[in-house]
């Protein structure tokens, strides 16, 4: 019985074509067929490397058909190699779709890593990289986008977000409304290209900046997540017009006994369950 074939996700540059290794270039070059998101985009690459391995389009109009087209290929023991316009396949495209499919019908799936505008970003934001929360470029439907601003709203570790030159300034609007003047910000355009440049700003700032800066290229956003002295004084101020009566009885109502509601209310409040316990009992 024949074996199947092999899907290799392969990173291609975000920019600068020094950063295509050699293990990129002889994979693509072994490969029986390139899948590639824009054969336009990816024939520039592909022969700048000498690479003449065939090529056909697998995008997001076409991922469901070509998907089991591509399938079908790699049962019969072709292998291929996936690759997107720019970057690492499978973030923020259909390279997930197909890591899917061929999941679902017993198919290897490997890759060749390499470069990711995201991480590049993060990592010379100057924000903290430990936890980070990718969205990719924000939703173009109504219900959607709203959906993940107000999860922005309340997020905590550092964000992520793509987004085209075009819709910048009213980007960074909505989330200097969102998330207030002060909150960091660091932007940065063309990542790996001659005219790479990062700005850290608050948002404030920020909005500032673009009122006379006309925006040009790609652009990642890291965005400061809300820190945990913002957190406790949101929380704090939520029951400020309750009664420490009423706040406790909100946890004791729930099951919990008295001392236990107390560290409920006393985290909440930001305060010392000895304080509690002494205003009870006067």
């Amino acid at each position: 019985m024949k074996e199947n074939g092999i899907l290799t996700l392969v990173a291609t540059p975000i920019g600068n074509l020094g950063d295509m290794s050699e293990r990129a270039i002889n994979t693509l070059r072994e490969a029986d067929i390139i899948a590639c998101e824009d054969t336009r985009n990816s024939i520039r690459i592909l022969n700048h490397f000498e690479i003449k391995t065939k090529m056909t389009s697998y995008h997001e109009f076409n991922k469901i058909e070509k998907g089991e087209e591509l399938c079908d290929l790699l049962v019969e023991g072709k292998n291929i190699a996936l690759i997107t316009d720019a970057g690492t396949p499978g973030i923020s495209d259909p390279g997930e779709e197909l890591v899917r499919m061929c999941l679902d019908r017993g198919i290897r799936v490997t890759t060749v890593p390499g470069p990711a505008a995201f991480v590049n970003a993060a990592i010379i934001s100057g924000m903290p990289c430990r936890r980070l929360a990718f969205e990719a470029f924000l939703p173009k439907d109504k219900k959607e986008h709203e959906r993940v601003m107000n999860e922005i709203k309340n997020e905590t570790r550092t964000i992520v977000i793509y987004e085209a030159p075009h819709h910048l300034k009213k980007t960074l609007t909505e989330l200097h409304k969102l998330l207030g003047d002060e909150r960091k910000i660091a932007i940065v355009r063309e990542l790996t290209k001659i005219h790479e440049e990062v700005h850290r700003f608050t948002l404030g700032e920020a909005c500032t900046y673009y009122e006379s800066t006309e925006p040009r290229g790609e652009y990642v956003l890291v965005i400061e997540g809300k820190s945990k002295e913002a957190q406790l004084e949101e929380k704090k101020a939520a029951f400020e017009g309750v009664s420490l009566e009423e706040h406790m009885k909100i946890y004791m109502d729930k099951g919990y006994n008295k001392k236990e509601a107390m560290k409920l209310v006393a985290h909440d409040r930001n305060v010392s369950k000895r304080e509690i316990y002494n205003e009870l009992n006067k």
